[in-house]
């Protein structure tokens, strides 16, 4: 008799227990529903606006390419990884900047325009960065303070 009850309680806490590891996972994939949009912003523009977009400076010099767009954990971007000098990518070197450095208008009301308030040798000779396959991230150059080239592409 006193097996049959042991064995009772027992079975009694392991259900509970299950129950209630159920219900705190249910709380953690619960939440509020996700958003979803009926229209897009009007001030909006793609992400193709700007990746492996030409980067000029107020001259209309090319300075170089949109290699990457940098994105915080919270969605919103912070930087760009622009490619300056070489030729079709050897001697490219990747150089960070803050992302509102770079201004985007509307040129001849047909093309989007990248802009930004610099010069090709002045981000050749900003610090350079390499993307880490394996980090999945960007990284300094070795070396790298100033003026430093990557032999390659990424």
């Amino acid at each position: 008799m006193a097996r049959l009850a042991s064995t009772s309680v027992l079975i009694a806490l392991l259900a509970t227990c299950a129950s209630v590891q159920a219900q705190q996972a249910n709380q953690r994939q619960a939440g509020s529903p996700a958003q979803v949009m009926s229209s897009i912003p009007a001030d909006s523009v793609t992400i193709t606006h700007w990746y492996k977009q030409n980067v000029y400076d107020p001259n209309d010099n090319k300075i170089g390419e949109i290699e990457d767009v940098l994105v915080d954990r919270s969605g919103k971007a912070t930087g760009l990884i622009i490619g300056v000098g070489g030729f079709l990518g050897a001697g490219e070197k990747d150089v960070a900047v803050p992302f509102n450095a770079v201004q985007i208008t509307n040129k001849n009301n047909n093309k989007w325009y990248l802009v930004m308030n610099a010069t090709k040798d002045g981000l050749k000779n900003a610090k350079g960065f390499k993307y880490d396959r394996n980090a999945m991230t960007w990284v300094p150059e070795e070396g790298s303070t100033t003026g430093t080239q990557r032999p390659g592409n990424r």
